[in-house]
């Protein structure tokens, strides 16, 4: 049974139905709806379930006397042609030397559009702070003789943001990625163009459940029939979540 927007915990409400019944897309028929909707698309888009419209003028719906429920509810067992689906993305990874989120040492991308892989970069970064932890060194494998002579952030990213312009991103476990990203900016006092991300380990959760014994990412890919052989190399890692992504984003 689908709330009224009236009910105190609407947008909790309609989560919790989402969530438990595995939904992609929530389709708004009325326009006190719209709005709010609009507004909470960044927690929709957390558990991989999309607004099928963000304003009134998106769609035109048709009424009719006989309609009882306030909106439309897609399943993704169920998902149609006409539900969105994300073909264009950049997928992106970041390693880091140690634990501040500032201190990536390399990046990751890889541009897909209308569903294939079109571009890709690497790039080492000179980290800040440059120090290396040594467990972070046991992931990737990265010392501070790799990274020496690298370009700092601020230039490596001149060399990415025309590749990424306009694309939402995509990463495993995005929270980390999205954090790197935001945190490495702040640094740097770059101003943060606000990047909507969208994330693979969610959506493996929500689309496999436990077939899968993990949702680790060379897990999840060999899952969606991409081996990864190079994990925690960024462009390697980066590479697998666009696999991911293309299949069940």
């Amino acid at each position: 049974v689908v709330p009224r927007i009236t009910e105190p915990g609407y947008i909790d409400l309609i989560l919790d139905i989402c969530q438990k019944e595995n939904v992609s897309g929530v389709l708004s028929l009325i326009d006190p709806e719209l709005s709010l909707l609009a507004e909470n698309c960044k927690r929709f888009a957390d558990f991989v379930c999309h607004i099928l419209a963000t304003k009134s003028t998106t769609f035109a719906i048709r009424e009719t006397t006989n309609r009882s429920m306030w909106l439309r509810i897609v399943s993704n067992e169920k998902r149609s042609e006409n539900i969105f689906i994300m073909k264009d993305f950049a997928a992106i990874d970041f390693e880091t030397a140690n634990e501040c989120r500032s201190s990536v040492c390399s990046v990751g991308v890889v541009i897909v559009r209308e569903g294939n892989i079109v571009d890709s970069f690497y790039s080492l970064i000179h980290p800040e702070p440059e120090y290396y932890q040594w467990f972070c060194q046991q992931v990737h494998g990265l010392t501070e003789e790799d990274t020496d002579d690298a370009p700092v952030f601020p230039y490596v990213w001149e060399k990415i943001a025309p590749k990424i312009e306009g694309l939402p991103l995509v990463a495993h476990n995005s929270t980390f990625d999205e954090g790197c990203l935001k945190e490495v900016f702040r640094v740097y006092q770059m101003d943060y163009p606000d990047y909507e991300f969208y994330d693979t380990l969610s959506a493996s959760r929500r689309h496999y459940g436990c077939r899968l014994p993990n949702h680790q990412l060379q897990t999840v890919a060999a899952a969606c029939g991409y081996d990864l052989t190079n994990h925690h190399h960024a462009l390697a890692d980066a590479e697998a979540c666009a696999h991911i992504a293309i299949k069940i984003l």
